[in-house]
Formats: structure tokens, C-alpha cells, sequence
């Protein structure tokens, strides 16, 4: 062989060389986020939170999101295209808690780490960490500020949940016991929902988190029961849906509607008294916290423990014992 050809040969394999050095670089620096939706607010936010510490750390972030809240099959997709993308981590708000847990631990066999974002997993050690709010907490707080704002005609009450479905994901159970809990009302298995025998529920919908099955399932309580006068939302797009149809049947500023996530929309309608109390999340602080921990993975193989991301209750009118913060404070922290 010629001094060219073999200086050619040596140039190529040294050039090849460094593109799979290149190429491992990359798939080591790469997290995923995957989301149920791009359109909710608190996921756009979430988003945003990633992508900033994605920045910061100089990490790859590739992020995937279903067509609706209980898209399972796009997120079971996204985390096989993870997996063959060489990513190190992942971030999962799950569309369904137990449905995707084979997923996850195929990815986690794979050397992932996997880090539940806002709802647990079912069980929840199928991922390596939960970085979420309390949501049962969450719940709890807006039970508590209804019963304590209806007083005595809390006794009377007639109770509307607006659910996201019936599959019983972990944070739609969490929420949804913990306000029955906070509003007195004994729930027998706190692992699914419905199970309570207290006469003042008048049914559980399905809202699917989103403004348009909100509005639809208040329309279905009211056709049960005209006289409803709580509504528990899962979350504030579908207390907006919800509104809508209090509104249509002349009975807007006659029920109470609580809520929990704290977006800036929401607190927006605290502020005009569509809602009248919600637990604010901080979607944000759960990516960045997420992308961080990666990146501490990649560099040091340490994993992380659960974080509780906090809860804060935002209502125009607070009751006593009940810590609060204001729309207006509310509106300061939204998200941020």
C-alpha cells in the first residue's frame, strides 16, 4: 500500500472514529420528555421548564406528547423511539398509570433513567423517581375550602365530579379522594373512584381535562340533579368547560366550583369568579428538577428520590385555618 493510500486509510478510520464518538456523545446527553398533550397549558408549561434546563445543561431534549389526555399508544411509542435514540432519561407525565408501565421498565432494563412527572406510576416504583405534586394534598386543601365555605349547607350539598375518565389514573384518583376526604366524605377504597356512599355525590363524569367533555358532563349532572351546587373539576380546563354550562342553563354564580392546577388561565378565572378555589402545581419546577437529575445521572450514575414539587391553595376567599394566597398573588406564581 502507497504512503497516500495508507494516510487516506488512517484520515478514514480516524474520521469514523470520531463520528461513533460523536454519535455516543450525543445519545448520552439526550433526555426525553413525553407529555399527554401539547395543547393543555400546564403541559406547554411543563415544556418550557425541560427545555430551559435542557439549555443550561447542554442536554439534548427530545420531547413527544399524545393527540389527547389518554393516549397511551403514542407514549408507548415514544419511549421505543428513546430507547432506539440512545437516550439516557425520561420524563413521563403517563396518559395511563399502569398501561404504560411495561414500557417503562423495558426502558429502564435498557439503562434508562425514568423519572414520573405529576402522576405516579401505578405502582409508583415502576419509575425510578416521582417528581409531582401531592395530589391527594391538592385535593384535600379544595375539599376543605368548600366545606368550610358552604358551612352548615354542606350538610345538603349536591356534589358534581368531574373526573378525567374511568380507568382510575393515579392522579385522577389522588385528587379526586383527597377533596371527597377534605369535604368529610368517607371514601371505603382509595384506589378507585366512586367508591363512596354518600347520598350528596350525584355522580362522577368523565370530563377527559379538557373544556368541551367538561362542559358536556356538567350538562349530564345537571340532567341528574338541577339542584347541584358543588362541582370538583380535576383540573381548570374542564372547570371552564364547566362553567359554559352553568352559564347556558342560567345557574352561573349559583355553584361552587373548585379545582386543582393553578395555571395562569385558571387563577385568571379565580380572579373572576368562574372558580372559586384552586391548587396550584408548578409543572415548571417538575421538568427543570427532572432534566436536572439526568443530567446528574449521566455524570455521576446517582439516581434521584421522589420530590414533592409543592401545593398552593389560590382563592379570592379564604377561609380560617386554611392557608391561602390571593389571585393576584396567585397570578405572580403561575407556572413560573
Amino acid at each position: 500500500m502507497s504512503k497516500t493510500l495508507r494516510l487516506l486509510s488512517t484520515t478514514a478510520l480516524a474520521l469514523a472514529a470520531g463520528l461513533v464518538i460523536a454519535s455516543a456523545a450525543r445519545a448520552e446527553e439526550t433526555v426525553g420528555l413525553i407529555t399527554k398533550t401539547n395543547d393543555n397549558p400546564f403541559f406547554v408549561k411543563m415544556k418550557q421548564g425541560a427545555q430551559a434546563a435542557a439549555k443550561e445543561k447542554g442536554i439534548k431534549l427530545l420531547t413527544f406528547a399524545g393527540k389527547f389526555d389518554t393516549d397511551n399508544d403514542t407514549q408507548v411509542q415514544a419511549i421505543e423511539n428513546l430507547i432506539a435514540a440512545g437516550a439516557k432519561g425520561i420524563l413521563i407525565t403517563p396518559a395511563n398509570s399502569k398501561a404504560i408501565v411495561p414500557s417503562i421498565e423495558k426502558a429502564r432494563k435498557a439503562g434508562l433513567l425514568v423519572i414520573a412527572l405529576d402522576t405516579p406510576l401505578d405502582p409508583a416504583n415502576s419509575a425510578d423517581a416521582t417528581f409531582a405534586t401531592d395530589n391527594f394534598k391538592a385535593g384535600l386543601n379544595i375539599g376543605k375550602w368548600a366545606l368550610a365555605t358552604l358551612g352548615d349547607k354542606a350538610k345538603t350539598a349536591r356534589i358534581g365530579m368531574l373526573d378525567i375518565n374511568k380507568d382510575n389514573i393515579t392522579v385522577d384518583v389522588l385528587r379526586d379522594t383527597g377533596f371527597l376526604t377534605g369535604f368529610g366524605i368517607e371514601v371505603p377504597n382509595g384506589k378507585i373512584n366512586g367508591s363512596e356512599k354518600d347520598s350528596r355525590v350525584i355522580g362522577h363524569e368523565s370530563s377527559m381535562g379538557n373544556p368541551e367533555n367538561g362542559q358536556k358532563s356538567v350538562e349530564n349532572l345537571l340532567a341528574k340533579d338541577p339542584g347541584m351546587n358543588v362541582i370538583y373539576t380535576i383540573n381548570e380546563p374542564a372547570a371552564e368547560g364547566g362553567y359554559k354550562a352553568l352559564k347556558s342553563a342560567g345557574k352561573a354564580g349559583n355553584v361552587l366550583i373548585v379545582s386543582v392546577d393553578g395555571g395562569c388561565p385558571g387563577v385568571r378565572n379565580v380572579k373572576a369568579g368562574v372558580i372559586g378555589a384552586t391548587s396550584m402545581q408548578f409543572p415548571l419546577l417538575m421538568a427543570s428538577k427532572g432534566v436536572e437529575a439526568v443530567s446528574e445521572f449521566i455524570k455521576t450514575g446517582k439516581k434521584p428520590t421522589d420530590i414533592d414539587t409543592g401545593v398552593k391553595l389560590v382563592t379570592d376567599h379564604p377561609v380560617e385555618g386554611l392557608p391561602s394566597i390571593t389571585s393576584e398573588e396567585g397570578l405572580k406564581l403561575c407556572w413560573g
